[in-house]
């Protein structure tokens, strides 16, 4: 692997209590059947793999347990042997099976879920990624019907109000950048789940005076964005921090509580022998590199609220091209 391929590490890599940061990867990929998958895996990260379900493995490894699954609940909960449906349609069951398998595996993404990892432990992706890709795997530019996603889950280093609202404000500055640098696939453009937040909710948050408290944080993102369908969703954040705060606002039971971010809006490139998890992986760093320096987020928000007013400058360039500039100058 070469160095420009490697995992870069955040300047913050520790949380507030000393212990190493993690991050949590979900890879959806197509053109391995699903066995094959599960084994090669379980091979590639030395661990033991063992069935749960229709369609649902764990693998044990020493970093804790993989998930791999068919990302499509109706599938995995399908059961033509069950006794509530005609003597007919089970006598059919097994070929039926065979039939649902063999298309579903083409069209519906199979979807490897990491345990949290630390920061140091990220290479193990990388590696898996390319080694998946010489087996066979296939990415968005094969999807059908379903545009496939790399999903990032990085632990922050705290958990304070003005920690997330500098995170919240890199990420804001920097989406139309890392839009332009992860969204290949034309179907996923067109996707809810990846929308930009509301663009008066940003308008707030960049004001230099914004310093809420946890609460009006929570408030204030809910009231414009009450939904998962977020480029970087927040409500597994907000469920951690105030369950019941953000079920006055969103009551999803697939909102899980951890304290991380959940980075959405990548696309899975995984075929492309030009694209690796690092790619991904290094360009959030910007992200994290831009909330911990103060001086540079402080300039790169005074840009941001010139970029919204009428001028000739604004009509003849766009932000993200502006963005791209702003980080070659500033070496981010």
């Amino acid at each position: 692997m070469s160095q420009d391929q490697a995992c870069r590490m955040p300047t913050i890599r520790n949380t507030r209590d000393g212990k190493e940061r993690r991050v949590g990867v979900e890879i959806e990929i197509s053109g391995l059947p699903y066995d094959n998958l599960v084994s090669l895996s379980a091979t590639l990260l030395e661990g033991k793999a063992r069935l749960e379900s229709r369609y649902v493995s764990k693998i044990k490894t020493a970093m804790g347990d993989y998930t791999i699954e068919l990302d499509s609940d109706p599938i995995k909960d399908l059961d033509l042997q069950d006794e509530r449906l005609p003597e007919s349609i089970r006598e059919l069951g097994g070929h039926a099976m065979e039939m649902i398998d063999f298309a579903a595996e083409r069209i519906v993404p199979l979807e490897i879920i990491t345990p949290p990892l630390p920061l140091s432990e990220l290479e193990t992706v990388e590696q898996l990624c390319d080694s998946l890709r010489e087996a066979g795997a296939l990415g968005s530019r094969e999807a059908l019907l379903y545009a496939f996603g790399m999903q990032l889950n990085p632990e922050l280093p705290d958990l304070e109000p003005a920690t997330l609202v500098n995170y919240f404000r890199a990420f804001a500055a920097l989406y139309e950048w890392l839009k332009a640098r992860h969204q290949i696939d034309i179907s996923r453009k067109f996707t809810t789940y990846i929308e930009p937040w509301h663009n008066d909710y940003v308008d707030m948050i960049m004001e230099p005076d914004y310093a809420p408290d946890q609460s009006q944080l929570m408030r204030d993102y809910l009231h414009y964005n009450p939904t998962r369908n977020r480029a970087l969703d927040l409500l597994p954040l907000f469920a951690h921090l105030d369950e019941t705060l953000l079920r006055e606002y969103v009551d999803d039971e697939r909102v899980k509580a951890r304290p991380t971010l959940h980075y959405r809006l990548p696309d899975c490139d995984i075929d492309n022998p030009k694209w690796h998890f690092s790619s991904v992986w290094n360009d959030w760093v910007v992200v994290e590199e831009l909330a911990t320096d103060p001086e540079k987020l402080t300039n790169l928000m005074a840009e941001y609220r010139q970029s919204r007013k009428l001028s000739f400058k604004n009509l003849t360039t766009s932000w993200k091209d502006r963005c791209d500039e702003w980080l070659k100058q500033n070496q981010a």
